[in-house]
């Protein structure tokens, strides 16, 4: 136990430990998933700006509109950015393998790499026994808020794969990422960020500016993140016989075609390297001149999740091993 406890330390010295941690997170998620929401931290964030949009101020004025918004997220981030490092002050104070499980448990609710594949998977599940108004429904009660009821099959999965493609970085990297550079802190405020932007990030008369400021932290926060996915995507589809060239391709034609600035550069290297075009309609067209997505094409788009995922985690141990620091 000693010389284990040694071994933790010289690793902590050499900046490994969030590595280990992040290990840890992704085999809780793999094991056991999401917990319930009444003990998941997200789900309280969504109650704490729920409570804030509730509150926010009746008045027509668009500036006092957004000065609310940022409220909620300056109260949010700095709570969230004290909670975090005061967990990490307990964990380190734990006998070390102890600690990075605790953290690691911690960590796993900021991303949820099972739970986007099993969504992605139902979905598939329901096109391939002809199921399409079911598909619809576990789209839209898992993955998009759009109207779903008279998407086609080949829309249907064309939605699915944007989301995986999207949520590989959002959902996924983009926590792990902050977490590798800032700690549980960063993972902690990125997710709130997430949340908020999820939650209030609308052009509807009642948020259009109540939403602003989470919106604009949202896509600054994800703006590194999306374009390691896309690269993380590419490579994935290089090192598992992909088609590499091609969704090279698409992403540098394609990825700025979405309004949003972050989203595109992901799901047009997933379309590249699927070869499906991906439409929203009125939109945007990703992979234009390629064939219409199929079902079966949701089982390679999640494969490619995995493969981009353990391709970025790899990075930011290599990052951490040439970039050492004490946490």
């Amino acid at each position: 136990s000693r010389m284990r406890d040694q071994i933790l330390l010289i690793y902590d010295i050499d900046g490994m430990r969030r590595i280990f941690v992040i290990f840890i997170a992704l085999f809780l998620d793999a094991t056991l998933g999401d917990p319930p929401n009444r003990w998941h931290p997200v789900a309280w964030m969504g109650q704490f700006i729920a409570l804030g949009q509730r509150r926010a101020p009746e008045s027509q004025s668009s500036f006092r509109s957004f000065l609310y918004g940022l409220g909620i997220m300056w109260v949010g981030c700095v709570t969230l950015w004290g909670l975090g490092a005061s967990l990490v002050r307990l964990f380190q104070s734990m006998p070390s393998f102890w600690g990075m499980v605790v953290e690691g448990i911690v960590l796993k609710t900021t991303f949820s790499l099972r739970g986007l594949s099993r969504a992605a998977a139902q979905i598939e599940q329901a096109l391939t026994r002809d199921a399409l108004p079911a598909a619809r429904h576990w789209l839209a009660w898992h993955l998009v808020s759009r109207d779903t009821q008279r998407l086609n099959e080949s829309e249907v999965a064309a939605a699915t794969i944007e989301s995986i493609a999207e949520n590989a970085s959002d959902g996924v990297i983009a926590p792990l990422f902050y977490y590798t550079l800032g700690g549980l802190p960063a993972a902690l405020v990125y997710r709130f960020c997430n949340t908020a932007d999820a939650m209030l990030g609308y052009r509807d008369p009642a948020r259009e500016w109540l939403g602003k400021a989470p919106a604009r932290m949202d896509d600054v926060a994800n703006f590194i993140p999306a374009r390691m996915t896309a690269i993380a995507l590419i490579a994935g589809a290089f090192l598992f016989r992909g088609d590499a060239d091609r969704a090279w391709r698409i992403w540098r034609r394609d990825a700025r075609r979405t309004a949003s600035p972050n989203a595109g550069h992901p799901m047009s290297s997933m379309s590249g390297a699927l070869g499906v075009r991906l439409e929203k309609s009125g939109s945007y067209v990703l992979g234009e001149g390629l064939r219409p997505p199929h079902a079966s094409d949701i089982l390679v788009a999640i494969q490619l999740l995995y493969q981009g995922v353990m391709i970025a985690v790899a990075g930011f141990s290599v990052w951490r091993l040439l970039f050492p620091q004490q946490d």
